[in-house]
């Protein structure tokens, strides 16, 4: 999942940014209103967690103008004003759903996951499992299985796998892969790609009669049969 967390202090922002990355998910981040607008108008999200009180564009201004032009990206609202009519006015203002600080990052985490599935359930998207071929990957779980057999995964793995399993049947560029996984917008010049490939291919395709996932030369990686 891709996040963009427009959060101005300094500290908020590095202890959402952690959690989120620890838990797969890459993240964009912008420390004030305007730059979040940009981002949020000129990049595709999953989800936006957005600060209410922000400099150069305040959070509410920023979701309204969203909503007016049409962006449906689910929206968790970070704001210290916890009362009930502040709440009602970021809900009327487009706001997902709002969360008050301060917060412990575990609920932050299950909100953003809650407004998540809705937005993909009203899309008719689907929303806990993705496949290819008899692979299986649970999002609400977090589990992989192949015909069956659980794979164990680590965080940068699932993600990874995630990915692909989102564009099965394609190829994926590793200039796609390092934006995607690794929130490179560069490339590194590393092997990082190289080495989780061959790792994922060990744990999906090892013992299996038919390979998954594989390699076009000189263009990237394909998922599927």
């Amino acid at each position: 999942m891709r996040v963009l967390l427009v959060e101005d202090d300094a500290h908020t922002a590095a202890f959402i940014a952690k959690g989120l990355r620890e838990d797969g998910h890459a993240v964009d981040h912008a420390a004030d209103g305007k730059q979040g607008l940009f981002l949020a108008s000129t990049e595709p999200f999953d989800a936006v967690v957005l600060d209410r009180m922000l400099p150069g564009l305040d959070g509410l201004t920023l979701l309204r103008t969203l909503r007016g032009a049409g962006n449906a990206t689910p929206i968790l609202l970070l704001t210290a004003l916890g009362d009930t009519d502040h709440r009602v006015e970021g809900l009327r203002a487009g706001a997902d759903d709002y969360l008050v600080k301060p917060f412990a990052y575990a609920e932050l985490s299950a909100r953003l996951d809650g407004i998540v599935r809705r937005n993909r359930r009203e899309d008719g998207r689907e929303s806990t499992r993705l496949h290819a071929g008899d692979l299986e990957l649970d999002l609400l779980s977090r589990e992989a299985r192949r015909d069956g057999r659980r794979i164990e995964l680590q965080p940068r793995e699932f993600r990874l796998l995630q990915y692909l399993l989102r564009h099965a049947g394609q190829v994926v560029t590793r200039t796609m892969l390092l934006e995607a996984v690794w929130d490179y917008h560069f490339d590194p010049q590393t092997n990082v790609i190289d080495v989780h490939i061959s790792r994922l291919r060990q744990k999906i395709d090892h013992g299996f009669a038919k390979p998954l996932l594989h390699t076009v030369r000189g263009a990237g990686y394909r998922l599927g049969e």
